[in-house]
């Protein structure tokens, strides 16, 4: 296959050419950027240099639609809800990693994104790619939306209570932390060294462009879900995200009934490892991984529900799932290129 990387300079962009380069049904990979085209993408990236040189090209729609089988959108918001429209009804398939498709709703993207949303047809038309839960629509898309980090974490977190109608919607509560990367290559004032260096700071709170993509998603598996509590924090390390989530029990569950109820649903999925009763995991144990890693306990005394969720951000967050999602496209196995243990220390 060939396949092209628009955005290819930022860390999601770096990621997926890494994956794609040692992927056995890739047969080349085109880079796009807009901002450094014409310069050689391993003279800006030296680790990345092995035989050939790939240039960074301008964007050509028209040519792009036609003559590659998958795109990958690695940009920042704003960018694919104008690109995207471009780029379908031709030969190729697209996996947009910004925001700009996960939100059905248009105005429900304005108010959070602050941004014009993409076209409400290319909306109906985008299928939702996590693909522990929706994995036969991912396999018959044209154009998928590859989740935010958060969410990832999330959903993967909250899916077999929630979807299962097991847990009080109201109560969810999700306190979320990120590494520095997560923010992107651009530094700004908070992300800077010396501010981030022996720091922990809350961030963008009841404001998160993530929340109405979280809510989306329960609202799918439990019509009663709305709105939950929803917290981001920023933390000194490169990758990683921990959602530590909180909920409470409409029945009374021990937390063996609920680790038995996880294992039972991921079972078939081979990127989510749940953690046995006592475990819990940290951000080490999924490091450079496609791997999300799953611990819960159960407090009889109040029904609450603790989940601890970790993904690395840059892969499961955002370039291995985006794989993830091309290999159920074209009928890989599932696996394809994702068979990386994590990194440690």
């Amino acid at each position: 296959m060939k396949a092209g990387i628009v955005g290819a300079t930022g860390y999601g962009g770096i990621e997926l050419f890494r994956l794609l380069t040692s992927h056995s049904k890739i047969d080349t990979i085109t880079l796009f950027s807009s901002s450094q085209a014409g310069e050689y993408f391993e003279d800006i990236y030296n680790q990345l240099k092995v035989d050939e040189l790939h240039r960074l090209e301008d964007l050509n729609p028209e040519k792009m639609k036609e003559e590659l089988d998958v795109i990958f959108l690695a940009t920042p918001a704003g960018v694919s809800s104008n690109l995207s429209p471009k780029l379908i009804g031709g030969h190729a398939k697209v996996i947009d990693l910004s925001g700009d498709l996960r939100l059905k709703d248009s105005t429900t993207y304005e108010k959070w994104y602050k941004k014009e949303s993409a076209p409400v047809t290319l909306l109906e038309q985008t299928t939702y790619g996590l693909p522990e839960w929706n994995k036969e629509a991912i396999e018959q898309a044209s154009i998928i939306a590859n989740p935010g980090c958060y969410p990832t974490a999330t959903l993967l977190g909250l899916g077999p209570v929630v979807e299962a109608h097991l847990a009080d919607p109201t109560s969810i509560i999700v306190d979320a932390k990120s590494g520095v990367s997560g923010a992107g290559k651009n530094p700004n004032p908070i992300t800077h060294f010396a501010h981030t260096q022996e720091n922990f700071q809350i961030y963008k709170v009841n404001q998160h462009q993530h929340i109405p993509e979280v809510e989306q998603q329960l609202n799918h598996w439990d019509p009663s879900a709305e709105a939950i509590t929803f917290s981001t924090h920023l933390v000194p390390m490169t990758r990683g995200i921990m959602a530590t989530i909180y909920l409470t029990l409409k029945e009374d569950f021990t937390t063996q009934d609920l680790l038995d109820r996880y294992s039972s649903y991921y079972e078939s999925h081979p990127f989510v490892r749940i953690k046995e009763e006592g475990q819990f995991p940290c951000t080490k144990d999924v490091y450079g991984s496609n791997y999300c890693d799953i611990g819960l306990t159960v407090d009889p005394r109040t029904r609450r529900v603790t989940i601890v969720s970790v993904i690395d951000n840059l892969m499961k967050g955002a370039a291995s799932q985006a794989v993830q999602n091309m290999n159920l496209l074209f009928g890989y196995e599932e696996e394809a290129g994702l068979r990386l243990l994590p990194t440690y220390p």
